[in-house]
């Protein structure tokens, strides 16, 4: 009976899987089986958790896998076709059909449900901040029938469509790696050759990014290597952080048709919780701000990169809100194209950030803006938080006139 639910399991296959979460407690969330192999006599499942992000993809052994749940491809689903998009579904997408196998338990999960929700949090009976935010030309609606104007919808989602993923890309294949002094274990798919994913340990020069397969190989590497820092001109420093100017011709995009003010920014592990990725989306602004332009990132966003953009646009534009004086006792004003003007954040942004917050209202011909006092100590705590931020007295960077792209 074991050996055939062993056979049973095979790659699309859906089904709970025994993890552990941040607070160290055990839940079964839904996981697609993405791979399997088998390792001193005895098969490893590799999973991806449904509605997780993809760097929690881990080799699991069976005894985690809850079987009695398992949800197994139809035979007869449809071939992969062309969707609307150009892409083609492929067999473990989320969108293939699935059908319940029921089977005999097991063991005996202490939960068979996956983390709940959090409540969205209330804030009524809170003090409020008022403020009357006038309707910008571009956004009045015609019709006097409609008892709320609606603000303007974004089109397409902001965070990436893991639908579209590679089948290949989509299983982690390089174990660790080694840059400087620290050894990191990759999230994601590595594009490096095959016969270096065999490796226990990837080496890599942590000035030019070189991979080399051995320890001798990069010691002999840096020997020759001239790099010690990035390539580029250095256009800020401020204490012990620069930043660097590449020549698009020679590393990336030139110029971007879209607005686009940064294609992708990345913090490594050793670094992350302390504050760079929102310095390096803090810089994106400031240049744009010299520019004298609004900008976005490239979209669709990653979850992580949606995360950190929000954390971002909320802090800014609630700075601003908080920061605003009446004028005669009245209420104090702004409109959207205002807060764009003052933090070089695109329109669309700015409106997407206001909804999510939850800030605004549609009021007596006009959108109010209703600061909590909640939410007023919350952005408090948080700007307290975030200690390195740009000095713009230590940017010296002079926008390129693309106009005269032609005489350079």
């Amino acid at each position: 009976m074991a050996e055939q639910m062993l056979s049973d399991i095979t790659e699309g296959c859906r089904l709970p899987v025994l993890r552990r979460n941040q607070q160290n407690e055990e839940e079964w969330p839904l996981a697609e089986i993405l791979g399997i192999k088998e390792q001193n006599g005895r098969k490893q499942y590799y999973v991806h958790y449904v509605d997780f992000n993809k760097r929690l993809d881990e080799w699991v052994m069976y005894e985690r896998l809850n079987v009695r749940r398992m949800q197994i491809p139809r035979k007869d689903a449809k071939t992969p076709t062309k969707n609307g998009s150009g892409s083609c579904s492929r067999p473990g997408s989320p969108d293939r059909e699935m059908v319940v196998c029921p089977r005999p338990f097991l063991h005996n999960p202490s939960s068979q449900n996956g983390g709940s929700r959090r409540p969205l949090v209330s804030t009524v009976g809170r003090k409020r901040k008022a403020l009357s935010m006038p309707m910008d030309e571009d956004s009045q609606d015609s019709s006097d029938s409609v008892p709320a104007v609606p603000l303007p919808r974004q089109t397409g989602s902001l965070v990436c469509d893991k639908s579209h993923d590679d089948i290949v890309t989509r299983m982690k294949n390089i174990e660790c790696i080694e840059l400087g002094r620290h050894r990191l274990k990759p999230w994601y798919f590595s594009p490096y050759p095959q016969e270096l994913t065999s490796l226990p340990v990837l080496y890599l020069c942590e000035f030019c990014l070189k991979y080399f397969k051995s320890l001798k190989c990069l010691q002999r590497h840096m020997h020759k290597c001239s790099l010690r820092h990035p390539p580029g001109n250095e256009i800020y420093r401020k204490n012990h952080i620069s930043f660097f100017e590449i020549d698009g011709r020679k590393n990336k995009e030139k110029e971007s048709t879209e607005d686009y003010n940064v294609a992708c920014i990345l913090t490594l592990p050793p670094y992350q919780r302390k504050g760079y990725g929102t310095l390096l989306i803090e810089f994106s602004y400031e240049l744009s701000k010299v520019e004298i332009k609004t900008g976005t990132p490239e979209k669709p966003l990653s979850d992580l990169g949606l995360l950190s953009y929000r954390s971002y646009w909320s802090q800014t534009i609630l700075e601003i809100l908080i920061d605003l004086k009446s004028e005669n006792g009245d209420r104090p004003q702004v409109t959207i194209n205002e807060i764009s003007e003052m933090t070089s954040i695109k329109k669309e942004d700015v409106i997407s950030t206001l909804q999510h917050l939850s800030l605004i209202n549609y009021y007596k011909g006009q959108y109010i803006l209703n600061l909590s006092q909640e939410i007023i100590e919350g952005h408090q705590k948080a700007m307290a938080k975030r200690e390195l931020r740009i000095d713009s007295k230590c940017l010296h960077f002079s926008p390129k006139d693309w106009s005269k792209r032609g005489k350079w």
